[in-house]
């Protein structure tokens, strides 16, 4: 009876977490219609590239004018972590065949977080799909609201949403800087970009500032001051 009721916990807390970070995707679904978007294809991005930091980073790439490969390029650059992530729940999770393609989708930052925090690796499964589901149901549905509602706005200038996107990926990035190396790599990171703003197109400062601190990171930032960080 009592692992019974902690599966039901482990499943309460995943839904807790799924529907609070999910109900984040209407603020993305109004920014990507205000900044240009269709409503297709603000929806098509959450449900292709469902990571909430990686597209608010196209979507600021392209609202400054930028290329879309770019913006595609540095999405990818920050979607780069779920490949550690899926190194890491590979052996609690045991997917084969097609199954990978699905879980893998939902290996994200909080889906992964309430999996590793378990030390019963059924409740870890519980916990990883739980929160990968709901996450990725609740994010797609309010993308979709929040699309049609930001395309009603018209120009996003009018009521102070072009600087919304900043904002929100800043608002998915400070709980992130969790000890003094993700602090400094992030301070890193900016001031390269913002120092090459003048000299370069839109969106390649965020690439050259990611790749610079990721170099940093990994060349001299020792193994547990990283690990801290998860």
């Amino acid at each position: 009876m009592s692992d019974e009721t902690s599966d039901r916990q482990v499943v309460a807390d995943s839904l807790g977490v799924g529907i609070g970070v999910g109900l984040y995707g209407v603020s993305f679904g109004a920014l990507a219609t205000t900044s240009g978007l269709s409503v297709l294809q603000a929806c098509a991005l959450s449900l292709l590239a469902f990571t909430g930091a990686s597209q608010f980073a196209f979507l600021g790439v392209v609202a400054a004018g930028g290329a879309p490969l770019t913006g595609a390029l540095t999405a990818v650059l920050l979607g780069v972590r779920n490949t550690f992530y899926g190194i890491t729940l590979a052996p609690i999770l045991r997917v084969k065949g097609l199954r990978r393609l699905g879980t893998a989708h939902v290996v994200i930052d909080e889906s992964t977080a309430m999996s590793v925090v378990r030390d019963d690796p059924r409740q870890a499964r519980l916990g990883f799909y739980w929160t990968g589901l709901s996450i990725f149901a609740v994010w797609n549905l309010m993308t979709l609201v929040g699309a049609v509602a930001g395309e009603r706005i018209g120009d996003p200038r009018a009521i102070g949403l072009d600087a919304a996107v900043a904002a929100a990926f800043l608002g998915l990035l400070w709980p992130r800087l969790d000890s003094t190396a993700a602090r400094l790599l992030a301070l890193l990171a900016a001031t390269v970009a913002l120092g090459l703003v003048p000299f370069t197109p839109p969106g390649a400062p965020i690439i050259i500032g990611g790749v610079v601190a990721v170099l940093v990171g990994l060349t001299f930032v020792p193994t547990t001051a990283r690990g801290a960080d998860d």
